[in-house]
């Protein structure tokens, strides 16, 4: 912008309160309209930038139809994409992380089934079908997918509202099929209708909560295995937890303490270790492993399981037997399937992709939100038809994939194949685990969910944030895990309508020696210019906040006047000038807002000045304005600075005029 500034203190403004006199001259720019475009045409791009902002379509561009066929399957098959360039270097690396995920995959998978009050074999038979099916339809090369701690406290609490476990095992497995092939359906429409931001209102502040309660409401639950209590209670909050295990000391057996405390601090300490120094990784990888072996051999050489020590017991060997005979599509818990399907769905496909865009990130490459949950909702809807409950990319096992150096998706493959050996032929070996060991596995792997770093980063950054991650982290502890991550996510939900229903409006000041308007309140040598009340709206007009910009609008012009009389100047309010520049949308009630203010200022004989609005800002007071008193040229401008230079000029003329 060309043009200079020459401020002149005025002798008795300099007397009384330091108010520049303005006096700038410099060339006045127009404010364009844009250009038209039909209803249609506007309908479309909205459309475009609501569901498709990642422009998949954009590589079929100029391409052969063959070409395009080509790029078509490998959009929907990642598999052809990495797959012709697969080779033997590739393969080492995917065996060693491939095996690593299987040591960590088959221990978790039989502890995480007997959260969710399945019989443990569903465990190993979900760690066999979704992997497979993942390698073939997933973008990240990270990945590890399988059972996890969240989504299956979840699916066993929500079930056993309606359902025993313990009296009706039939028909609590038919319902969990049925919640993992309706939390599939679910997810895999997300992806399709791509409308993945539905999950982008779970804010980083309510995961980081929900997971830390969570881990803990999970460790509280082990608590049965590790102290060997029989009659523990069903119930999955704090107190009842804690009121049970204090009321059943008698129950309490030192052989299962002493056995669990010893697996438990061995298992932490090795995960401490990896965590310390991640070349390590294998340490923790294959302690679980070795501790469901070791408490084996000592049980079957010991005879423990007659001493108070619970075991697993039988396991039925060979591969998942289809399911889709179990799914079951009508009768009275239909309600119950839907709402866990939904939840569970939701929360598991969150934890899926937060952790696929993680190691994403770390290793420079991108993730197709869209296709994650494509990915993962085929995966759940298979693995519903072939016995496995509900599955999704697991943080600690892509953790050690992720550092066990993993290139490509076949070592899930791998982790998938290991799992079918050990379904085929390993079974057996499981009759002599104590359950004390899957207990201390599952608390191992749920305490990294409990992030006090970033807790404190919240708190640090934001905190009405930090107010929203205790909510569900209190809510899940102490009401129950659905209604807290509710609670956390109406809070968050109640925030964005707080911001959209009371935006911020500041006083703008010139910063003296330019032409630059800022915040006053921010920048403390922004002063006023004499007669000019200039403020800034920051947030889009609509219904939700017109009537508040109104009524606050109004309070600036009272404060104004309040203050020119406390020092007694003469300059009185001439111009009130918005600043629209961060102004992004309009409606009705916005156009509306504006007019009505223009109407009550001009009784007041002060005039309304509008500086940049945006194309669609525009559009819309254009149409609106039927008699063309809004976008005047003398009362829009581009810049603040023009506009002050432009009416500070034409009032000085009319006051000289008048003397």
């Amino acid at each position: 912008m060309e043009g200079k500034v020459e401020q002149e203190l005025g002798s008795q403004n300099h007397h009384h309160h330091n108010h520049p006199c303005v006096e700038i001259s410099m060339e006045i720019h127009k404010v364009e309209t844009p250009p038209k475009r039909s209803s249609l045409q506007k309908l479309k791009n909205r459309l475009k930038e609501t569901f498709f902002p990642d422009d998949p379509l954009r590589q079929f561009k100029g391409q052969s139809a063959k070409q395009k066929w080509l790029l078509g399957f490998q959009y929907i098959f990642p598999i052809l994409q990495w797959g012709p360039h697969y080779n033997l270097n590739l393969l080492k690396s995917d065996v060693v992380s491939g095996l690593t995920i299987a040591s960590l995959a088959i221990p978790q998978g039989i502890s995480y089934a007997k959260l969710a009050n399945l019989p443990p074999i569903v465990g190993l038979y979900s760690s066999f079908v979704p992997p497979l099916v993942y390698a073939v339809l997933g973008s990240s090369k990270d990945l590890a997918v399988g059972p996890v701690s969240i989504a299956s406290l979840l699916m066993g609490s929500m079930l056993r509202q309606e359902v025993s476990p313990a009296q009706d095992p039939l028909l609590f497995l038919q319902l969990a099929f049925t919640s993992t092939f309706f939390a599939g359906l679910f997810q895999a429409s997300l992806g399709f209708l791509r409308l993945g931001f539905i999950i982008d209102f779970l804010s980083k502040a309510t995961l980081i909560g929900f997971m830390a309660g969570a881990a803990i409401i999970v460790s509280l639950q082990q608590l049965k295995a590790l102290l060997g209590i029989t009659h523990f209670t069903k119930e999955m909050g704090l107190v009842p937890v804690m009121s049970s295990v204090f009321h059943n000391t008698k129950e309490w057996s030192w052989q299962t303490i002493l056995m669990g405390f010893c697996f438990l601090v061995f298992l932490l300490v090795t995960r401490h270790i990896s965590i310390k120094k991640p070349k390590l990784f294998w340490v923790s990888a294959g302690a679980p492993l070795l501790s469901v072996v070791v408490s084996t051999l000592f049980v079957f050489a010991f005879k423990a399981q007659r001493h108070g020590i619970s075991v697993i017991g039988k396991l039925e060997q060979g591969l998942n037997p289809p399911s889709w005979n179990l799914l079951h599509f009508h009768g009275s818990h239909m309600g119950l399937v839907l709402k866990t399907g939904l939840i569970t769905g939701i929360i598991s496909l969150t934890e899926g992709i937060a952790v696929g865009r993680t190691f994403a990130a770390l290793k420079n490459y991108q993730v197709d939100g869209n296709k994650e949950m494509i990915a993962i909702g085929v995966m759940n809807v298979v693995g519903s038809t072939t016995s496995c409950y509900i599955t999704t990319g697991a943080f600690s096992r892509s953790a050690v994939n992720h550092n066990a150096g993993a290139k490509t998706a076949v070592s899930n493959i791998i982790m998938a194949v290991t799992v079918m050996v050990t379904l085929l032929f390993l079974m057996p070996l499981f009759q002599y685990t104590p359950n004390l060991v899957l207990g201390a596995i599952i608390v191992t792997a749920v305490i990294g969910l409990v992030d006090i770093p970033a807790a404190y980063q919240i708190w640090k950054v934001d905190k009405f944030d930090f107010v929203v991650m205790l909510c569900a982290f209190f809510g899940v502890i102490f009401i129950s895990v659905q209604e807290g991550l509710a609670l956390a996510v109406g809070i968050s939900i109640f925030k964005m309508v707080l911001q959209m229903t009371r935006p911020k409006t500041v006083v703008l000041g010139n910063i003296p020696g330019t032409d630059i308007f800022r915040n006053r309140h921010q920048y403390k040598d922004a002063v006023p210019v004499p007669g000019f009340l200039i403020l800034s709206i920051q947030a889009p007009i609509n219904f939700a906040n017109s009537n508040y910009l109104n009524d606050r609008i109004l309070r600036w012009i009272q404060d104004y006047e309040e203050e020119e009389e406390n020092i007694k100047m003469h300059s009185s309010l001439r111009f009130v000038v918005l600043d629209l520049a961060a102004v992004s949308a309009i409606d009705t009630n916005g156009v509306t807002f504006v007019q009505e203010l223009r109407r009550v200022l001009e009784k007041k004989g002060v005039e309304l000045v509008l500086v940049n609005p945006v194309g669609e800002v525009m559009e819309k007071l254009q149409k609106a304005d039927g008699t063309h008193d809004l976008l005047q040229p003398n009362v829009l401008f581009l810049t603040v600075g023009e506009a002050v230079s432009s009416l500070f000029s034409s009032m000085k003329g009319v006051s000289s005029s008048h003397v």
